[in-house]
């Protein structure tokens, strides 16, 4: 049940919120501050959303490092990257270390239960950008993306994920799709752990390169956006040891509170679907009617040994 709105103290500052998540109840402070002016959406209202999606979005993010995108004074306003958590925060927030290249550690904030998410939204943590691997194996990535950023409308990464699904399937690897809360989609390979983020982003590469070969017309491996000439770049960044990327059902900071939505593949046939189309406010619905399209993808872990043959083969075509 949502609770009730908080109410005013005297000063006029919002008394706090009480959410129950998980185990505990997290006290939010100032509630009622707009994080999004033009839609009217508070720091409680994310924190409510985040509360009530805590246990769909726990088991795609559990044991990741994350980075925060923080707004202390609503998305309006420049916000700020935070990756090291530091000693901050309760013991039930979680931490984990990976090194500075410069010497020292970086102590990253780690989901392990459902309060932690609304503890970051107290933090004013919209966004959660999350590695591709998870503790204790953060050498092995168990998720390989591939970011569809369109420069030409969402048609074009829509186009451009069947043609990924298909040289996936190919390959022998099931695939799912998400759309990023942004501008264009990610498609997701859920991997067995034990290649090395190196060996991912090499295999990933490659696809990109056939692909590219296949499409020349609509897509590019090229980096440099002088040289793609209206083409979607097929980003393979995010398959790089310490690179993260939007988690599923993370708010994205802008108009309309949008949320990286995971799909399954029918629903881009849905000419009405946007990157932007799901949002904090219907996203609830969504999952009470259909549950999470991604529930269970971790049962579906790949291996990348015989795909990558299959992929050798293709390439020396």
């Amino acid at each position: 049940m949502t609770p009730p709105a908080p109410t005013r103290s005297r000063r006029g500052a919002s008394a706090p919120l009480r959410l129950r998540a998980g185990r505990r109840v997290v006290e939010v402070s100032n509630p009622d501050k707009v994080l999004f002016p033009r839609d009217g959406l508070t720091k409680g209202d994310l924190a409510r959303y985040y509360a009530d999606v805590a246990p769909t979005m726990l088991p795609h993010v559990r044991g990741r490092p994350l980075l925060l995108n923080r707004y202390r004074d609503g998305i309006d306003r420049p916000g700020f990257v935070q990756q090291d958590l530091g000693a901050t925060g309760p013991p039930w927030v979680g931490r984990v270390e990976t090194p500075r290249r410069r010497g020292g550690a970086i102590r990253h904030p780690v989901c392990r239960n459902r309060e932690t998410f609304v503890w970051l939204a107290n933090q004013n943590a919209v966004t959660l950008h999350a590695w591709t691997s998870r503790e204790p194996q953060l050498d092995s990535p168990d998720r390989l993306i591939v970011d569809l950023d369109p420069s030409d409308g969402f048609d074009q990464a829509r186009d451009a994920a069947r043609q990924v699904r298909e040289l996936l399937d190919e390959l022998g690897l099931r695939s799912l799709p998400m759309t990023t809360g942004s501008r264009g989609l990610h498609v997701v390979v859920p991997l067995r752990p034990g290649p090395s983020h190196d060996d991912v982003r090499a295999f990933a590469r490659d696809v990109a390169g056939v692909l590219a070969a296949r499409h020349p017309a609509t897509l590019t491996a090229e980096q440099r956006i002088a040289k793609r000439d209206g083409r979607l770049y097929l980003d393979m960044a995010r398959n790089t040891y310490g690179q993260t990327a939007v988690a599923p059902y993370a708010v994205r900071p802008r108009d309309g509170a949008p949320v990286a939505t995971p799909l399954r593949w029918e629903e881009l046939d849905d000419p009405a679907l946007r990157a932007d189309t799901f949002t904090i406010r219907n996203i609830p619905q969504r999952l009470a009617t259909g549950g999470d399209r991604w529930a269970g993808i971790d049962r579906h872990r790949q291996s990348l040994r015989r795909p990558a043959e299959r992929l050798a083969r293709l390439r020396a075509v």
